[in-house]
């Protein structure tokens, strides 16, 4: 049995984290935090990983553990961490340990400044419903998602939520980076984090290395609606094979999309342009892992984004 402790289990994110870790029958886990967020509470309480009381405890890092996981909360100066460095201890940051988890695993990472929660959770339905067996680490809560980490040791496919955040406050590379990618998504490069990024050029050069950073002979499905994405799909690494999409042929009628395929035309229960160029981003990305035109579109016309 292989201990993992997670120091500032409290937030949504590492609660979620260390609730997939422990499904796992080979890991025990314990975590400690000073204070755990209404939305981890029970989830914690419900799977056993409560701390019995808040606050950090330099007596729950030793040498019997496998490694540390550190959140997002805390600073070099942690009693925990500071204790876990002291010792040698393996250190993972969250993105670092799901990479740790899935390597082995084909990752599928979407990326991007919009509609990165939209098209996960299409992905996730369609793998559902054609019955592959999908590990994932989403940002967000989705509709028939209960945990937003799951961590199997069978699934062969990882979806993964590509954020553009630091991995951790000692570790400043986005997270995206860390993942590297079998099969990439891009929505589109719109700067929106000056909070992190202080330029646009910046924040796009953070886009380039991600690519940079995937897997060999990597599958790139990018917004072709966005000029710079299109810019730098024509000076990508010589494997990596590039699929572009945007808005798919349909009509409307009577407030219904209609999607029009090779096969006639299927009615949505989505609705919206972005929602459309979306859905075309998650065929792209199961066709890359099985999924045929025809057995997505079967497995999508009952998706709701409500």
């Amino acid at each position: 049995m292989q201990r993992i402790h997670i120091i500032a289990i409290g937030s949504t994110v590492m609660a979620n984290l260390a609730i997939a870790i422990s499904k796992k029958n080979s890991y025990l886990v314990t975590g400690s935090d000073t204070e755990i967020s209404e939305s981890a509470l029970l989830p914690l309480k419900e799977n056993k990983l409560m701390p019995d009381q808040n606050g950090w405890f330099t007596d729950k890092i030793h040498k019997g553990l496998f490694a540390v996981i550190t959140g997002t909360g805390i600073t070099e100066d942690n009693p925990e961490y500071k204790r876990a460095k002291e010792i040698g201890l393996r250190i993972f940051s969250y993105p670092e340990f799901l990479y740790l988890q899935t390597r082995s695993k084909t990752r599928i990472v979407v990326s991007g400044s919009s509609g990165r929660s939209a098209i996960i959770a299409m992905i996730l339905y369609v793998l559902q419903k054609q019955k592959i067996d999908t590990d994932y680490a989403i940002e967000c809560q989705q509709p028939g998602i209960g945990n937003c980490v799951r961590l199997t040791y069978d699934a062969r496919v990882a979806v993964l939520d590509g954020d553009e955040n630091f991995a951790s406050p000692f570790d400043l590379r986005p997270k995206f980076h860390i993942y590297k990618p079998h099969i990439a998504v891009i929505t589109g490069i719109k700067w929106n984090h000056n909070d992190i990024f202080p330029t646009a050029e910046i924040y796009a050069e953070q886009y380039n290395k991600f690519i940079e950073l995937m897997e060999i002979q990597g599958r790139l499905i990018y917004f072709n609606g966005d000029e710079y994405l299109c810019e730098i799909a024509t000076k990508l690494r010589r494997d990596i094979v590039t699929f572009d999409y945007n808005t798919p042929e349909h009509e409307i009628k009577e407030g219904i999309i209609y999607l029009n395929t090779k096969k006639g035309s299927i009615p949505l229960k989505i609705s919206g342009e972005h929602n459309l160029q979306n859905m075309n981003a998650a065929r792209l990305a199961c066709k890359q892992v099985g999924v045929t035109d025809d057995q997505f579109y079967n497995s999508i016309v009952d998706f709701d984004m409500l």
